[in-house]
């Protein structure tokens, strides 16, 4: 149930992407992370239309993440770079060629990797108190901003890039929220919850990074980044937020390590 729920999302996701980069792509370059790039977007039809589609595929990932653990799911979702991509260049008319295919694929067996060698037995995921919760998000918010900050003085696509870093890394922590904001329940204890409150200032924050990063270069020079970004941080997160803690063995570390080369290979 769970690689279901995940692959669908990661499909739901890629068709999300390609229309939002098609039409961000179309935007005045001042407009990059700021506001007014977001509200300049919400009146065009076509990128509400992507956005739709990245919410059904993010409601669908809420439901594997019901079901598993965050790091299996972040690793199912990821592999929406291998639609992504071949959708995004269909629609320019033009073709991946073997590079790209090799390294979306790195990317994705990478993550894969890294995420069978060091992900634990599921466990049940404990309820984390608001200090430690604010102590992660500070620091995960102020890393996705030193890679903005560095990605702003880049030219096109490397600034795409590093965009795309930042948002992952945003988007990762949306995960993580994600996952905690299922423990609330609904009514009158949903809607005091800092819960709800912090995933929607989340969100938005990773959507107007990734949509500068959408409006400085093509699809490849950034969503790469973004699938290895957001797992990562999600894994990071869970294993110190939700006790489902990395394997440290020789053998795990090898594997980790040879799984994080590989998404390096493939990133460049």
């Amino acid at each position: 149930m769970v690689f279901v729920f995940g692959l669908v999302s990661a499909v739901l996701l890629a068709v999300g992407f390609v229309v939002q980069q098609h039409v961000a792509a179309l935007t005045p370059a001042d407009e990059r992370l700021s506001p007014r790039l977001l509200l300049d977007l919400i009146g065009r039809p076509l990128w509400l239309v992507g956005i739709a589609s990245m919410a059904a595929g993010q409601i669908v990932e809420a439901v594997a993440l019901h079901f598993g653990d965050l790091t299996v799911v972040e690793a199912l979702t990821a592999t929406n770079v291998l639609f992504a991509l071949p959708m995004a260049a269909a629609w320019r008319r033009k073709r991946l060629c073997r590079r790209d295919w090799v390294g979306a694929a790195g990317i994705v067996a990478g993550l894969a990797t890294f995420v069978i060698a060091a992900d634990p037995p599921a466990t049940r995921i404990p309820v984390v108190p608001f200090g430690s919760w604010l102590a992660a998000g500070l620091a995960i918010l102020a890393a996705a901003a030193v890679v903005v900050a560095v990605g702003r003085r880049r030219s096109a696509a490397p600034q795409a890039t590093l965009f795309g870093l930042g948002a992952g890394i945003v988007f990762g922590l949306q995960d993580g929220l994600t996952q905690r904001v299922l423990q609330v329940p609904f009514g009158i204890h949903f809607l005091t919850s800092w819960v709800p409150y912090a995933l929607l200032a989340v969100g938005i924050t990773g959507l107007l990074i990734a949509q500068s990063a959408y409006q400085a270069a093509p699809l490849k020079a950034s969503l790469p980044a973004i699938n290895i970004a957001e797992p990562v941080t999600g894994i990071g997160l869970g294993a110190g937020l939700f006790a489902q803690g990395l394997w440290v063995g020789t053998e795990p570390l090898i594997f980790e390590l040879l799984g994080i080369v590989c998404m390096m290979i493939g990133l460049l």
